[in-house]
């Protein structure tokens, strides 16, 4: 199943649909980000520290709030994400904004056959990995587009919060990386009203794996964090602890919601 490539198109059309939902959303904020706000977090803003003319390659963009934040600051940034209707926003968004942010549209493991350049910076961040079953290819691709001693940074939810049902009253997945997680769902985490019906396959994949496929091409880890909070409300059961920090409510501080890594590529295998 890990190797079958239908997972390709099921997820593309899920987020095809979900694109629109996402676009009109309170939780995008889509009035906020046209007016300037950046949509980069304290935790990942904290690792990338000045990108001013800097290259960056943003994988898995979605419509690319973050990528175009990332010009607004003067970096030269390139998104890549799977769904053309994403994509297509984005582009029409940068326009619009009148930046000078590139938009590709492919599958992530496909990157290198579209883009012939190299990045100061690979980025990633939340809700990302999940979606891909091989963590060897996609950090050969990271690696890839990497320049000697450029950063790989990402910022993610933790794999320990993606065990649980929907409501984390029980562990309902494992934490290891056997087998596919098929789920069709109603709604979506940007509109948990909205009647759109996805079906989707994702994988957990444990922090060792995570670590050891960006050591396995050559990169060094910088420092890895852990954080017992989300930046988003994008889960069920949370309270807002501060402004823009969210805990499942009933575990208080106990877990980790997200993690963040800084890696440098040091050495090419």
């Amino acid at each position: 199943m890990q190797d079958n490539p239908d997972y390709i198109l099921c997820n593309k059309t899920a987020w095809n649909n979900k694109t629109e939902v996402h676009i009109n959303s309170e939780f995008y904020d889509m009035s906020a980000f046209l007016n300037g706000k950046s949509t980069l977090n304290d935790i990942e803003l904290e690792l990338l520290g000045d990108i001013s003319n800097k290259k960056i390659l943003h994988l898995q963009c979605h419509f690319g709030q973050d990528t175009m934040t990332f010009s607004r600051m003067g970096a030269k940034a390139t998104g890549i994400d799977l769904s053309d209707k994403a994509i297509d926003k984005a582009v029409e968004l940068a326009q619009k904004l009148q930046l000078n942010t590139t938009f590709i549209c492919c599958d992530i493991y496909d990157t290198p056959k579209y883009i012939d350049e190299k990045f100061d910076i690979v980025f990633t961040s939340y809700g990302t990995i999940g979606w891909l079953p091989d963590l060897n290819k996609w950090a050969k691709v990271i690696a890839h587009f990497l320049k000697p001693n450029g950063s790989f940074i990402m910022a993610d939810f933790h794999p320990f919060v993606w065990m649980y049902d929907n409501d984390f009253k029980e562990v309902f997945y494992n934490y290891f990386n056997i087998e596919p997680i098929i789920e069709e769902q109603t709604g979506t985490y940007a509109d948990r009203n909205s009647e759109i019906e996805t079906k989707t396959f994702g994988w957990n994949h444990p922090i060792s794996d995570i670590l050891n496929s960006l050591i396995s091409v050559g990169l060094e880890i910088n420092c890895f964090n852990e954080y017992d909070y989300s930046p988003y409300n994008c889960f069920n059961q949370t309270e807002e602890f501060e402004p823009n920090k969210f805990r499942i409510t009933h575990f208080a501080n106990k877990i980790p919601m997200i993690y963040a890594i800084k890696a440098t590529l040091r050495n090419t295998p």
